[in-house]
């Protein structure tokens, strides 16, 4: 891992393994949406471009932040179709990171996927692509769906929920920013991971990806709570220089904290500090509009 500005996280990792006397192991796990991996429209240097793939500088960028992170388990947003997840893994393998396993959610979006990529075998995969809700008197779905995929580890199976919910993009002068849908998708996204893990302090579930919302939004607020009941707790999450912004749009400058890691309460006390970090290393702005987001989760054995 090749965060070279937090020695300090690293060093409180590997005294919480040595503590536990070898009866424990880490899983790192990342969230990253890489910014259209597949045919979008594009203002090039030759113009502009309808269905025009990602440039390869923008790629080779890309793959050395992944290669950089190197998580156990890297939930990427906007992915391409099965080929170009293809695509992305044969690159990185060429560069010397194998994933072996991976999985590609396909939901009402057809063009951007959630995609997961993994060191570790994946013991189960689902794609929910069938959470609905009622939108202004309407059935909606999710669009782009929910991945549940789970681990094994030395403390049992971990499961992992990747999303990404509604842009703030609407058409609707009834939804400014698409804020009641996006709510609406969070709640069905928590009521399906609850129906899953009814127990959550007794859970091992990590939800990750980009909400397209802040910290104090709605968005946020039903997916950690179902009336008083605590679902998932959020995770605060900063670079090496303490900002904790995620993603950029470009065209103004502003900057925006929308990609988040929320993990069950019976998961919390196997985040070291209680953190995220926002990676903020080399290329990470060539990338892709947005910044990845790690957790390092130290699992200690069943007795």
């Amino acid at each position: 891992m090749r965060f070279r500005k937090l020695n300090s996280f690293a060093c409180l990792v590997c005294f919480v393994v040595s503590a536990a006397s070898g009866r424990a192991e880490t899983l790192t796990i990342a969230t990253y949406n890489i910014e259209n991996y597949g045919p979008a429209n594009r203002l090039t240097e030759g113009g502009y471009r309808k269905d025009y793939p990602k440039p390869e500088p923008e790629k080779r960028a890309l793959r050395a932040v992944i290669r950089a992170l190197r998580a156990d388990v890297l939930v990427v947003q906007e992915m391409g179709g099965q080929a170009y997840l293809d695509e992305l893994r044969r690159d990185l393998k060429n560069e010397g990171l194998d994933y072996p396993h991976a999985a590609l959610a396909t939901a009402a979006d057809a063009d951007r996927h959630i995609a997961v990529l993994s060191l570790r075998p994946l013991v189960r995969v689902t794609t929910h692509d069938d959470l609905a809700f009622s939108y202004f008197g309407a059935k909606e779905k999710v669009k782009r769906g929910l991945l549940e995929v789970a681990v094994t580890t030395v403390a049992g199976e971990v499961t992992l929920f990747a999303v990404h919910l509604k842009s703030r993009f609407t058409d609707r002068p009834d939804d400014p920013m698409s804020a009641v849908r996006r709510g609406a998708e969070a709640t069905a996204v928590r009521d399906r991971i609850l129906k899953r893990f009814p127990s959550p302090a007794e859970s091992r579930v990590v939800v990750l990806g980009d909400c397209n919302d802040g910290r104090s939004s709605r968005t946020l607020a039903h997916l950690i709570k179902r009336g008083e009941r605590t679902v998932l707790e959020l995770l605060p999450a900063a670079d090496s220089r303490g900002e904790a912004w995620t993603h950029v749009y470009r065209r103004e400058e502003s900057y925006t904290h929308v990609d988040h890691v929320l993990v069950s309460p019976g998961l919390r006390a196997a985040v070291p500090g209680g953190v995220a970090r926002i990676y903020d290393g080399e290329g990470v702005r060539e990338a892709s509009d947005h910044r990845p987001v790690m957790i390092t989760l130290v699992l200690e054995a069943k007795r």
